[in-house]
């Protein structure tokens, strides 16, 4: 897999994963990956693709290319998941097959699991031979086919062709086989690749479709720090390339103007930037920017270490005021939230840009990656591209708690128009304990639950309000790992449009 000797592997942690919705009988597999100290992958020429020794795993950040994938070796993993749970009690390692022909990793999916009764269910897999343990994801287990199931993606990854590592078809390979995500897209900056790198580039996304199985979207970053970066995504196989020339809000409008014309769907990153952060006031269009990447390596750009952030952005002069995201909500724009990589490992859904060496230098100031839930009733191209327009997603740092969150009856990312008491609804389920549910309303914390466990089911009511309001939930687990809901706007009227209720 490398050249050179391989260093020595102990097993660190297991990973493991299940779909986060299914129905009483529903087949469905659990990903798993056993863990190992990361170590480097050099890059190699004249192999067999794909391999881990790419001669792409070189970066002009001098990013190495790290595996945390344990070789295979004899041994078996003892599932259980309580008296509901139907499928295999203990899978030996060797029936992990890795994700390529000769690859020897420890990784890969178990099928032939189902639950008998449904409710909010783990599933726990241990190593036998050193007794390591882990918990999947809750699995939210319906008695019917569930109308909007939750699936989980990332948008937001750079290649080889700018400054990242890997080319395309390695990054929607580990994106689907070893990130374990259902959705991806590239955001490579469009100002290092060309006209027909981009017509490469919508080839390999749309080879890599696989409607029902893993979902992928046409995907660029426009790189402007003058007014703020955008990527900007298309809803069908294809569309223009857009570039940024001028640092200048004619520019903006140009990028708005192609939205427009191919129903792009835009998203602000790293807002909080001091460096490359967006300026709020410089431009904003309502009907294409519906959404903000909150949370990346970047950090959390929610709002400032001042008011309580715990993973505010400190690469490149840190946060600047007035940049937030809460900042832009108070202006009245209507952002849903996602989490994203603006990975440049060339490991989406599982970076380890922490692990570089010189961790005192830009690496070492970044943080985990952010990936987001979506709700949607199918895994189409078309289902989550409507799914994300219609802002039914929210954020994380990389984890995948179960989170719904309604206002008046109308699901995150809608808006309703009521009178009287708001009725409230948040639920939730972690693997790893929730510490801390805070809504949010305007910016200030209304209500808070502390010490929650692993599930919550939160009713509650606000009063009556004449102005307009945004609301949404901030959880916080115990071991930091964080989720944002997408806000709920709420109109004083009599009657309105309501959101997609689950």
């Amino acid at each position: 897999m490398t050249n050179g000797p391989m260093p020595e592997h102990h097993r660190t942690g297991l990973w493991v994963l299940a779909p986060s919705t299914v129905a009483v009988g529903e087949e469905f597999a659990l990903s798993i990956k056993v863990l190992t100290c990361p170590y480097p992958v050099p890059p190699a020429c004249y192999q067999t693709y794909p391999r881990l020794g790419s001669p792409f795993n070189l970066s002009p950040r001098g990013i190495a290319y790290l595996d945390n994938a344990a070789p295979r070796w004899e041994g078996a993993l003892e599932i259980a998941g309580g008296s509901a749970l139907r499928g295999p009690s203990a899978v030996p390692c060797a029936a992990l097959e890795g994700t390529f022909p000769g690859d020897h990793r420890a990784l890969g999916r178990i099928r032939g699991f189902h639950f008998t009764q449904p409710g909010t269910h783990f599933i726990s897999v241990r190593d036998a031979a050193t007794g390591l343990e882990a918990s999947s994801n809750p699995i939210r287990v319906t008695a019917q086919p569930p109308e909007l199931r939750l699936f989980w993606g990332d948008l937001h990854s750079q290649t080889f062709f700018s400054d990242g590592l890997r080319v395309p078809e390695e990054l929607f390979h580990f994106a689907r086989h070893e990130g374990f995500l259902d959705i991806f897209a590239l955001a490579d900056h469009s100002e290092f690749v060309s006209d027909r790198q981009w017509e490469y580039f919508i080839g390999v996304t749309n080879d890599a479709y696989c409607p029902g199985e893993f979902v992928t979207l046409v995907g660029q970053e426009w790189t402007n720090s003058g007014v703020g970066h955008r990527n900007l995504y298309y809803p069908g196989d294809s569309g223009p390339i857009v570039r940024s020339s001028e640092a200048t809000k004619e520019d903006l409008e140009r990028l708005y103007e192609v939205a427009r014309e191919h129903r792009g769907l835009l998203i602000p990153h790293h807002s909080a930037n001091v460096v490359m952060g967006v300026k709020w006031d410089l431009g904003h269009e309502p009907e294409h920017e519906r959404l903000v990447e909150i949370y990346s390596i970047w950090g959390n750009s929610e709002r400032p270490a001042s008011e309580g952030n715990p993973r505010p952005i400190r690469v490149l002069k840190g946060e600047q005021e007035g940049r937030h995201v809460s900042d832009a909500l108070a202006r009245g724009y209507r952002f849903g939230f996602v989490g994203g990589g603006d990975i440049h490992d060339g490991r989406p859904g599982d970076e380890l840009h922490v692990h570089q060496e010189r961790p005192q230098d830009y690496h070492g100031l970044q943080r985990r990656q952010g990936i987001m839930g979506v709700f949607a009733p199918e895994l189409t191209r078309q289902a989550i591209f409507d799914a994300l327009w219609q802002r039914r997603c929210y954020a994380t740092t990389n984890v995948r708690p179960y989170l719904t969150f309604a206002v008046c009856g109308t699901f995150m990312g809608g808006t309703a128009h009521a009178q009287g008491p708001r009725p409230i609804r948040v639920e939730a389920a972690s693997e790893v304990p929730i510490a801390r549910v805070e809504i949010v309303k305007n910016g200030r914390e209304a209500f808070v639950r502390t010490d929650v466990g692993r599930l919550l089911e939160w009713k509650l009511e606000d009063a009556p309000g004449t102005s307009a309001d945004h609301y949404y939930v901030r959880l916080t687990r115990e071991d930091g790992e964080m989720a944002w809901s997408s806000p709920v706007w709420i109109e004083p009227a009599a009657t309105g449009p309501r959101g997609h209720q689950p």
